[in-house]
């Protein structure tokens, strides 16, 4: 049985599909929790780091290693904070921490596939001091729309786009969204495990593999924007701070999807959901939704490739959070 304790995050954690034992909502002193659950038997705790008092100074989560299992705690840090700069995330690694994101999917990876050192090794930043870290964040979030004169306050914001089914368009979707955004910001895609990217002769449309994506998203942790076509990567999954999957609405697509697992609906509980080179009109999204018991995000047209940016496209992007765009 599992334990969560949240704070700013208590809504997001009511996606999670777990069995909960025992859950805490607000503010605690780390020596509060440590005392609390010292003798507690738990499978995971998943820990909003909003609920600890000063969570932003490394030494509270010191204070909590000593008394807890770290191996058995998933931390979901704060977008906004310090808590995800590379400095922040190198100490955590140091005290032994190595379960940490911000996103649903990432919980889920880890609550499944518990990171070790070496699966965070390239985070953890050897004798490097607070001053010579400049922030950034590679798992920042999409979804709470910010605005900078420049570079997101400095911070990357990373999309990823999934196929729901097989063959939903993942890679033409990204590439239309990556023409669009780089009217207002600096965008780079990344696709994983595959190497269709190298169709669009695009030199900021990268191909990587599962095992190396972290390593050319720290390349790339400038740019405003990353999108990246996940494919089937836990990897990418985990470092999304914001996902999208894409479904063909059409008979034999669902029926496909369905025969392949029968549990894809279950599944896509909670998600962002884009319906993608949809026809279907309002009173068809209606019924979809109650046939499947799914919420549509959004139900976005064919769209012609080959133009910068569409209506339909741009009101998509604006919905996820990119408000430069009008």
């Amino acid at each position: 049985m599992n334990v969560i304790i949240s704070n700013q995050k208590r809504d997001m954690l009511k996606g999670l599909n777990i069995e909960v034992i025992k859950e805490l909502h607000g503010e605690f002193d780390a020596e509060q929790l440590a005392s609390s659950f010292k003798n507690f038997f738990f499978q995971k705790m998943i820990l909003d780091i909003t609920a600890l008092k000063n969570y932003k100074d490394i030494k509270t989560m010191q204070k909590l290693s000593l008394s807890l299992d770290m191996n058995k705690v998933i931390l979901v840090l704060d977008e906004n904070s310090t808590t995800v700069s590379p400095t922040f995330m190198s100490q955590l690694i140091s005290l032994g921490i190595y379960n940490f994101t911000t996103n649903l999917d990432g919980i889920m990876y880890l609550y499944n596939s518990p990171n070790s050192y070496r699966d965070v090794a390239h985070l953890h930043l050897i004798n490097q001091t607070v001053e010579e870290s400049k922030p950034t964040n590679i798992f920042s979030s999409v979804s709470a729309p910010k605005e900078s004169s420049n570079n997101f306050d400095g911070n990357a914001r990373i999309l990823g786009i999934k196929c729901a089914a097989k063959q939903s368009g993942a890679t033409t979707l990204t590439y239309m969204m990556k023409k669009t955004l780089e009217q207002y910001y600096s965008v780079v895609a990344i696709e994983v495990d595959k190497s269709d990217f190298r169709f669009f002769n695009d030199k900021n449309m990268i191909s990587t593999t599962n095992g190396n994506i972290a390593e050319v998203i720290s390349k790339v942790k400038n740019y405003d924007v990353i999108l990246i076509d996940v494919n089937n990567s836990n990897n990418a999954i985990s470092m999304c701070g914001d996902i999208i999957y894409l479904l063909e609405p059409s008979i034999i697509k669902l029926n496909k999807m369905l025969l392949i697992n029968p549990d894809i609906l279950s599944e896509m509980q909670n998600k962002k959901l884009v319906l993608n080179q949809s026809l279907l009109k309002d009173k068809d999204i209606s019924d979809f939704e109650f046939e499947s018991n799914l919420k549509v995000f959004y139900n976005l047209p064919p769209l012609n490739e080959r133009i910068k940016s569409s209506p339909e496209l741009n009101q998509l992007l604006y919905k996820l959070g990119f408000t430069k765009i009008s």
